[in-house]
């Protein structure tokens, strides 16, 4: 009977080790993307870039509203909750791979999604043979610090995770 306890007791924790390492995927996501995002708006605001985050909002809200600060607010916060997104499909993809490499990549990636296949969703936003070097020069270095901040973090955790797992199955002392 002890044995079928602590087998119910091992699948639990596993359970929420895994939920638990989702949430944290989830939180990461949104941290990147609000904070990263936030860069976004500073590079835009000292002309480092033409792009802003109210990007977002221009072929979906109408009203001058969206240009001003409170539109910047909601864009940056919706940067956020669309990065949980992008969160989740590294999560789902590459969760596994170590080091700060393939977050790079994934950063390189979402850039070209962005300002090649999704770009005719953003009227305000010109071909990128049309963008000033600095703006994109800029964009594609805060995508691959976004990936880079994402793929790592999950990565870690992930990694981190499986390693206290060996380590418990190999009955070693974890913190």
């Amino acid at each position: 009977m002890k044995r079928d306890e602590k087998k119910n007791q091992e699948e639990k924790n596993q359970s929420v080790q895994t939920s638990s390492l989702v949430a944290r995927a989830a939180a990461t996501g949104f941290v990147g993307g609000v904070f990263w995002g936030f860069i976004g708006f500073l590079t835009h605001m000292f002309h480092f870039s033409e792009v802003s985050p109210n990007m977002l909002l221009q072929p979906f809200v109408l009203g001058e509203w969206k240009k001003g600060g409170l539109g910047t607010f909601i864009s940056i916060v919706l940067l956020g909750v669309l990065s949980v997104g992008a969160a989740f499909i590294y999560y789902g993809l590459l969760k596994r791979i170590k080091g700060y490499w393939m977050g790079l990549i994934y950063g390189a990636i979402l850039w070209l999604l962005v300002f090649y296949v999704f770009n005719p969703i953003f009227p305000d936003v010109k071909q990128v043979q049309d963008l000033q070097q600095s703006t994109v020069v800029t964009t594609f270095c805060l995508y691959i610090l976004y990936g880079m901040f994402v793929g790592y973090s999950i990565s870690f955790e992930y990694n981190e995770l499986t390693s206290q797992k060996l380590a418990r199955a190999l009955g070693k002392k974890t913190e």
